[in-house]
């Protein structure tokens, strides 16, 4: 049995001869290099793919940019959703290694489908298993809670040592904690002609989002807001290495996307998971001339309040997150600040609380507040917000981190 062969069965099982001589004959074996697309999102193409070699990402296009939805490895498969309904590829498959593929083409697929049970079956549970990964997190953290239940139900000797690694944990969670909350700045520095206020809620005891206003040289400011992906100890202890890296990056250029994209190499190289990235919005500002430079690494979309003509408008400017893929790309767009003009940067937790109907707050209520209380100093515009964020949730559980960074040209 060759490679090829050997690796079909790895994915479908065990098959006949006469099944695995038609598959290779069939198949193609191809390479892709790491960066590369394999399968864009939205195209209908006839091919199922195993992996032969390599790691390969998977990203949807979403209404705020694009989502990351997991990675697969050597062994398994994709592409069976499009080949099995003839469907439009649900999602951009990226190659985030050197990748070699086995290419099988959909009507050898159906001839083995219609012949093997078994090849059936192991495709209906990769579908169910990928369906699984979307949100492995909770799935493992669900589980381990289970288990712990149980074992705690059977044996009294068995809780009290999980009472006692549970203290453990709360002591590392307090540390992260600690550790999320002085990465966050307790004072702005003082501009000429700005204004600042921010407000942080994290949804459990430790958060991933991050808000900082930085002095650089030659009468320039950095803005940045990020949110890491995930939540709890990891994110936190991420995201305190991407501050740090902000921090060292901006002051070597006043381009938003050359240090985006320093950002990114370097996280790319100290990343220790698969799954770990970070949205960002980042900006440079002459606070004398007031002009501004800015990128959106597929962070949320910052509302920016023009005093001239009385109106906000959203900062739409193209990008995708910081530290997973390779080939990173940001736009740099720019504006120059008027008096009374207000930017308002801010994590989904603002605009994704629900009230008791399941509705959201969304965007146009935010921006609502903003275009009615422009005349408000920054504070109590982030005020007014956070106010009007609290009565529409009437108490109802906040889903995610809540964090706001308020920028007032005065």
């Amino acid at each position: 049995m060759d490679k090829n062969q050997a690796m079909i069965e790895r994915a479908l099982g065990t098959l006949s001869e006469e099944t695995l001589n038609m598959l290779t004959q069939t198949s193609t074996m191809r390479e892709y290099t790491a960066g590369s697309i394999i399968v864009r999102e939205g195209e209908i193409e006839p091919l199922f793919y195993i992996i032969q070699d390599g790691r390969v990402a998977f990203t949807k296009k979403m209404v705020d940019g694009e989502q990351f939805l997991g990675v697969k490895t050597k062994g398994e498969f994709f592409g069976e959703l499009g080949v099995l309904d003839h469907a439009p590829r649900a999602a951009t498959v990226h190659a985030i290694s050197d990748c070699q593929l086995i290419e099988i083409h959909e009507d050898a697929l159906e001839s083995v489908l219609e012949r093997n049970p078994s090849v059936a079956r192991a495709i209906m549970k990769g579908i169910i298993r990928s369906v699984r990964d979307t949100d492995q997190i909770t799935i493992a953290e669900l589980q381990l809670k289970n288990s712990e239940l149980a074992r705690t139900l059977e044996n009294l000797k068995t809780a009290q040592a999980e009472l006692l690694v549970r203290e453990r944990m709360k002591r590392d969670m307090e540390i992260a904690a600690t550790v999320h909350k002085n990465i966050l700045p307790t004072s702005f520095p003082t501009v000429p002609g700005f204004e600042f206020a921010s407000v942080a809620r994290p949804a459990r005891e430790i958060g991933g989002d991050l808000y900082d206003v930085m002095t650089l040289a030659d009468d320039h400011i950095g803005i940045v807001m990020a949110d890491a992906s995930g939540k709890s100890v990891q994110a936190a202890m991420y995201m305190a290495v991407v501050r740090a890296l902000f921090l060292s990056e901006s002051r070597l250029t006043v381009s938003p996307s050359e240090v985006a994209h320093r950002v990114h190499d370097l996280l790319l190289k100290v990343s220790t998971t698969a799954d770990m990235f970070v949205t960002a919005f980042y900006a440079t500002i002459n606070y004398k001339t007031r002009y501004m430079r800015y990128i959106r690494g597929g962070h949320d979309r910052p509302v920016y309040y023009d005093a001239t003509t009385n109106k906000s408008k959203l900062l739409d400017v193209q990008g995708r997150f910081l530290g997973l893929l390779p080939n990173l790309f940001v736009d740099e767009a720019s504006l120059t600040f008027g008096t009374n003009d207000i930017l308002v940067c801010y994590s989904d937790g603002v605009t994704d609380a629900v009230n008791s109907q399941g509705e959201m707050y969304g965007l146009e209520r935010l921006r609502k507040i903003v275009d009615e209380r422009y005349n408000c100093s920054a504070k109590e515009l982030k005020d007014f917000i956070i106010e009007d964020i609290d009565q529409f949730r009437n108490n109802q559980e906040q889903p995610d981190d809540l964090t706001m960074l308020v920028i007032k040209a005065i």
